[in-house]
């Protein structure tokens, strides 16, 4: 790890001005990363300003009473990653686009000495900022003979330095996987579907929903993969000539399966293949002359634009305004303008043009109908989302099914997690589909080892994406007290192979029955573990489902706390969160909430850093800041309780806050699943079924499966950039099983930025900052994305 104090000062921003700006149309997640730009840039010493209400600079241009430059500090930005949309406003300048127009926003920098833009936009705002970058020393040059600036002043800022981040709720720019604003567009879209599900179930009707998208279709293929959609019409893969028919088949066969309603996701921007539009208003039409259903259009509309952004979206704005101060930093006169971009769990730097001409790529080979190379062209991520769609969604014939004759067994061990059940109604879907027969088992291994096993059909996880909790029923009992039993059932059964979806019991689970193989033969089969838990703290992983659905409960819980104390007398709240060990949703949560402080397990602390974060929140209160937030994991430490750090709180604070307590308990467990929770469990749930069918078929042998090597019992989970399938044995090594924690854990890198963030004055690891990346060497290492 390299010395950090000295990186640090060696990128000192003292006597450097950033610009930043947000353009283009709004993003839920643009504040938080305009405050994180300011936070960092103030931390590493640089002047940070606003560019106020301005696409293609022009307030840069313009100078009056409306239109400034404003140079920041933190009592402007405490309320920044609560709210939507962008405080300091976004606008078009017609002007910038001409010579003229970029001369003078030159100008307006120079006499500021801004030499470093942070751009927060779109496709065309990115495009417009390089642009001004690569004409700026030709406009110093004219400044010069025009005498605007001196010869000198043209030698000091010689170098203009842009780094963008994509703001956008379409995900429609290559080069990263999220945009900031897409995640919370999706909770929009999801928030309304489920509302619209029950209605159309009470009347049997059919919905159909029409989504943001006029280029891309991202929202609508996720959100019908989040909801299990019946149709989804997207402007990448138009739908070959008939479609009409099939659709309306598709329809009348799920009523006769006994479903009372239909969901129908309509992008925009859809057209058939000869570029006819799609309306959403044509596709009802079509239904109900066809079918004669009682049919409903929703259109969203800017209800996606609203609201406040999700727990993803403010952590990853954070992590990229962090990354794009530090680019800023780094930045040198020959480095070409970049974009901070999301690959897996990744921040990396990708060239703007390379992704700008990609993005352009994907719309040239739209127009000239080469669709399968436009989906292509979008990425991994949106590829495998549209590969794992069409998968789930479209159940084929008996006759088209391959025969496998294998019995594959599905069940939840440990606490329940959002996204268990959309993680159960993709493995027997694929599993089907695969020619395997799915049985599903009840309550965990208890239900195991009481013979609770029955096979479970396509039409019986109808429906299950939405569903919070664990259908399948869950308990945190482990197999090895019971393992002849278990061994039995696997007999009784012929089971040929396992697919556990839980926490940290699952993974423990998975190592007894591993360990059990030397003595009981049934054992010897293929065996994946999906990680499920809101505590996330499972070896092997950095994400499991469950956790971002528990960690927007926290953040939603924590923003009307805080709003409950407007207009009050200044009031810290000290909030308890659960994760046993593991400090995961403290810290993140913290992050994303814009919380003080986050006391964990892993980081310990003492009376002394207890007073110093009070003392840090008596200065913060002087000002006209009214709230503050504390947070604590439940098992942080044994003797300073929640209860403690209340008490100790209120009692220095006296004459300055006052405090408030609340322990969140269960409710971060409960309500339905995220569209994160249930996109990540119904795509790693697929992925692991096509790995159960290819271990099955490596290791069938003289009419029977065995399977006894180390790679055949695995933990898929996120590893940085991809997906990973892990020897749980070889896993153990890098767990504490006392603590029931990963020794390492990669969200620790996280505490810094929270602190920073938070004005406190620390060291930040820039040890995994991103690198600049060629995104065609980007696309050669995402062999796994999600």
């Amino acid at each position: 790890m390299p010395d950090t104090k000295k990186f640090i000062e060696n990128l000192s921003g003292a006597g450097k001005c950033i610009g930043v700006l947000t353009s283009g149309g709004d993003a839920q997640g643009m504040n938080a990363a305009v405050r994180a730009v300011v936070r960092m840039g103030i931390y590493v010493g640089a002047k940070v300003y606003f560019i106020h209400e301005m696409i293609y600079l022009d307030i840069l241009i313009y100078q009056n009473e409306r239109h400034q430059l404003l140079y920041l500090n933190y009592i402007f930005l405490m309320p920044l990653c609560v709210q939507g949309g962008t405080v300091i406003g976004s606008a078009r300048c017609k002007d910038f686009r001409t010579h003229e127009g970029r001369l003078r926003a030159a100008l307006n920098l120079v006499q500021r000495g801004i030499t470093n833009l942070c751009v927060i936009g779109g496709d065309g705002s990115l495009t417009g900022a390089n642009l001004f970058r690569e004409e700026w020393s030709g406009l110093l040059d004219e400044l010069v003979q025009s005498g605007e600036i001196s010869e000198e002043a043209s030698q000091i800022y010689s170098a203009l330095h842009i780094v963008g981040m994509v703001g956008s709720i379409d995900n429609d720019f290559c080069g990263t996987d999220m945009t900031i604003g897409t995640d919370s567009a999706l909770h929009r879209i999801i928030e309304v579907v489920d509302a619209i599900m029950t209605t159309a179930q009470s009347h049997q009707r059919t919905f159909v929903l029409e989504v943001m998208g006029r280029h891309c279709g991202y929202l609508a293929l996720v959100s019908a993969l989040a909801c299990g959609a019946d149709w989804v019409l997207i402007p990448e893969m138009p739908p070959k000539d008939g479609w009409e028919e099939q659709m309306c088949y598709k329809l009348s066969e799920s009523r006769m399966r006994g479903s009372r309603l239909n969901i129908i996701i309509v992008a925009e921007g859809a057209t058939d293949r000869h570029g006819n539009p799609i309306s959403s208003n044509a596709v009802k039409e079509l239904v109900v002359r066809c079918l004669g259903f009682d049919t409903r259009v929703t259109v969203l509309g800017h209800v996606q634009r609203g609201g406040t952004p999700s727990a993803f979206d403010r952590i990853l704005a954070s992590r990229m305004g962090v990354e794009a101060v530090l680019a800023l930093l780094e930045a040198s006169p020959g480095t070409p303008a970049c974009v901070v971009s999301l690959c897996g769990n990744q921040a990396v730097r990708v060239p703007l043009m390379e992704c700008v001409q990609m993005t352009q790529e994907v719309q040239k080979a739209m127009d000239e109908k080469r669709f399968e190379e436009a989906v292509r062209l979008r990425g991994r991520s949106f590829e495998n989302n549209l590969n794992t769609y069409k998968l789930l969604s479209h159940r084929k014939i008996d006759s088209e099914l391959p025969h496998s004759s294998f019995n594959v067994a599905v069940l939840n061990v440990g606490a329940p997690a959002a996204g268990m059940n959309a993680a159960v109604r993709s493995a027997v879907r694929v599993g089907i589909t695969e020619g395997h027969t799915m049985f599903a088992v009840s309550d965990g291994f208890e239900g195991f080892y009481k013979g609770q096993i029955k096979e479970i059909k396509w039409g019986d996880v109808g429906g299950w994406t939405g569903q919070g909790g664990s259908l399948l029923g869950t308990k945190r009992t482990l197999p090895a007290k019971h393992i002849d039993k278990i061994a039995e059932q696997m007999r009784i059964h012929n089971i040929n192979a396992l697919l556990v979806i839980g926490g940290f019991e699952a993974f423990e689970s998975l190592l007894q029955l591993v360990d059990a193989r030397s003595r009981y033969e049934e054992f010897c089969v293929p065996m994946c573990m999906l990680p499920a838990t809101i505590s996330n703290n499972v070896s092997g992983t950095d994400l499991s489902i469950g956790a971002d659905t528990s960690l927007n409960a926290i953040v939603e819980t924590c923003d009307r706390i805080k709003q409950s104390a407007s207009g009050t007398k200044r009031r810290v709240f000290i909030i308890e969160t659960m994760g046993g060990y593991c400090g995961y949703l403290a810290t993140v949560g913290g992050l994303a909430a814009g919380a003080d402080a986050a006391y964990i397990y892993e980081e310990p602390f003492d009376i002394r850093e207890l007073q110093s974060n009070v003392e840090h929140l008596t200065e913060k209160m002087k000002t006209s800041i009214q709230r503050g937030l504390v947070l604590r994991n439940e098992n942080c430490s044994e003797n300073y309780t929640t209860d403690f750090i209340y008490q100790l709180y209120n009692e220095e604070g006296k004459g300055v806050f006052d405090c408030r307590k609340n322990v969140l308990g269960h409710m971060q467990q409960g309500g339905a699943p995220s569209p994160f929770d249930r996109n990540f469990g119904t795509k790693i749930a697929a992925k692991a079924m096509q790995w159960i069918s290819k271990k099955l078929k490596e290791f069938y042998r003289e009419g029977r499966v065995f399977a006894n090597t180390e790679d055949s019992a695995c933990l898929l989970g996120m590893r940085r950039r991809a997906l990973v399938f892990q020897p749980v044995v070889q896993l153990k090594d890098e767990t504490d099983f006392v603590h029931r924690i990963p020794k390492e854990q990669w969200w620790l890198r996280l505490r810094p930025l929270m602190k920073i963030l938070a004005k406190y004055k620390t060291s930040y690891d820039v040890s995994d900052s991103g690198q600049l990346e060629h995104i065609v060497r980007l696309r050669a290492k995402d062999v796994s994305a999600i």
